[in-house]
């Protein structure tokens, strides 16, 4: 890890692999801020479940809530892989410390401006992130860059759309669009892509679910039991043997950017299909070798290294436990 801790704001829907990825930022990095928006669970649900984590591993982080719906698309949600809840699974406790406001898009804008340099870590759709470069054209020139989960040369929620893309597609594209170079004035990066390609390969199987079990403090047993209901979801929803458990999505884009060690990548140019009756929400990766194709505007993760990554979630559990 670098000897100076990134500065990042996430922007999520927990969500059981948000949850882990608050819990990843928090041990490994400076969070600056969570700002939730809808994507898991509506709006209210997410902004509930990140007040919950917030107290449950003691993070000192304002919490904003930001929009509850997508910029053009109808609302939708994934109660049928989260529950209805967005953290179904386990016994929570009730949050004790307040939201901190409901301006989620100007709290991203403000602390953007105020302070250069910040990493902006989006998990779920980019209907915050969309709204505030459009109303802040500055902000992707300010950032340290982009790490969102999302996208993929697969889909989950159709044959070629992952959720959080496919939830709000138009603020997906004025994402990618930022980073284009054919774009007048586009960030100079990077915008990295942490993609079903590199998050299917990083799984809570039952080993790991028993070594979250094994680590002293109720943070452990609890993740442990959100893992078992995510699980349980996830293998239900597939082929048998297709995974051995939870496809783990939302810490790796956090990963990327306090571990990149534990990572290859390919530069590739990636736009977001909005309009295909059957590709809306598609991440359209230019993997050709023709000289005359784009240049590139998205840093591709395509492996990992499971094991490490696994092992720093578990250091990352054991920092943030508050033991009880």
């Amino acid at each position: 890890m670098p000897a100076d801790r990134a500065r990042l704001l996430l922007d999520c829907d927990p969500g059981h692999d948000d949850a882990v990825a608050i819990i990843v930022a928090a041990a490994f990095a400076d969070v600056v801020g969570i700002v939730t928006v809808a994507g898991n669970a509506p709006l209210d649900r997410t902004t509930h479940n990140a007040l919950v984590m917030r107290d449950l591993i003691g993070l000192d982080a304002p919490v904003h809530a930001g929009c509850e719906r997508p910029l053009v698309a109808p609302p939708r949600h994934a109660g049928f892989v989260h529950g209805e809840s967005g953290l179904d699974g386990a016994e929570l406790p009730e949050p004790i410390t307040p939201l901190d406001g409901t301006d989620g898009v100007e709290f991203i804008i403000d602390t953007c401006r105020s302070s250069e340099g910040v990493w902006l870590v989006p998990i779920g759709p980019l209907t915050n992130i969309g709204t505030a470069f459009r109303l802040a054209p500055d902000l992707p020139g300010r950032v340290a860059g982009v790490s969102l989960m999302g996208g993929g040369s697969f889909g989950n929620r159709s044959a070629v759309a992952e959720f959080n893309i496919w939830a709000d597609p138009e603020a997906a594209a004025v994402v990618f669009d930022a980073y284009d170079p054919a774009t007048p004035g586009s960030a100079a990066g990077p915008l990295i892509m942490a993609g079903l390609d590199v998050t299917h390969r990083f799984q809570v199987t039952p080993p790991r679910i028993a070594a979250t079990r094994a680590v002293p403090g109720r943070l452990a047993t609890t993740l442990a039991d959100l893992f078992d209901f995510f699980t349980d979801t996830y293998l239900s929803r597939h082929d048998d043997g297709a995974l051995d458990g939870a496809a783990l999505h939302d810490p790796l884009a956090v990963l990327a950017v306090t571990h990149p060690e534990l990572f290859g990548h390919v530069d590739r140019h990636v736009v977001v299909e909005t309009r295909g009756e059957h590709t809306a929400g598609m991440t359209v990766i230019d993997e050709r070798r023709l000289l005359e194709r784009s240049d590139p505007n998205c840093r591709v993760l395509t492996t990992v290294d499971a094991d490490a990554a696994f092992a720093l979630v578990l250091d990352a559990v054991a920092r943030c436990s508050t033991g009880g």
